[in-house]
């Protein structure tokens, strides 16, 4: 068991154990220590199915909910979505744990629904003809199913601050048609700004890896935060 200087955190170190066993191999269950916002996961059970480990970091959800502080007014976010490091599309709820009505930590369940799409897939090739099954399975996969409820971008879960920095960027640049080789000036400042809302610099050495993905300075990153503040 690891050693969590939090007393109500302990508890939940076996009860995560807990949930992984009861729920079966298809349900990932973390629990975020926050005091380490780097290597915030103190115990998982499951963690095939996201890749991730004891010591991976805040996922961009979970940065993003310190930051708009959604945790006071709920006690926890049910049914977003998230994606795997493999690109597995996954169904995830996170229950905020506070003491004294300060937040602590997460305690987050993330379940992969794969082998039963498959199933279901099989299930709809048998019973109807396979052009009609072959609509239905497209329109699932183009959104023509009811959505789960969800931030702006799916949660998406990595094992170093550097990858979370890094695919933060990436949907930036994305989102903006552009390379971060071409970026001017602005484009850069809109991005260090739109990556400062998300909680991205809660992270230590996010600046580093910001100046990296953004080809530019840190000393540059530092000058675009005190633009924006100003």
């Amino acid at each position: 068991m690891p050693n969590v200087p939090n007393a109500l955190l302990q508890q939940y170190v076996k009860l995560t154990e807990f949930l992984g066993v009861a729920l079966g191999p298809d349900y990932e269950v973390a629990l975020h220590d926050l005091t380490d916002k780097n290597r915030s996961i103190i115990a998982i059970a499951n963690g095939h199915i996201s890749g991730r480990e004891i010591g991976a970091p805040l996922t961009n959800v979970a940065l993003s909910i310190l930051m708009d502080r959604s945790y006071e007014t709920q006690d926890y976010r049910l049914h977003y979505s998230g994606v795997s490091a493999s690109g597995k599309q996954l169904r995830s709820c996170t229950m905020f744990i506070k003491q004294n009505g300060r937040l602590i930590g997460m305690l987050c369940i993330n379940f992969d629904d794969s082998r039963y799409l498959t199933l279901s897939r099989q299930i709809l090739h048998l019973c109807h003809p396979d052009h009609f099954a072959r609509q239905l399975v497209q329109s699932e996969e183009s959104g023509g199913t009811p959505p789960l409820s969800s931030p702006h971008r799916p949660e998406t879960f990595r094992n170093s601050t550097e990858a979370v920095a890094l695919d933060a960027i990436h949907h930036e640049l994305n989102r903006l048609g552009i390379s971060a080789e071409r970026l001017t000036s602005d484009e850069r400042l809109q991005i260090i700004s739109a990556l400062e809302e998300s909680g991205i610099f809660l992270l230590k050495g996010s600046v580093k890896d910001v100046a990296a993905g953004l080809r530019c300075s840190q000393a540059s990153v530092y000058r675009y935060l005190a633009q924006i503040k100003k």
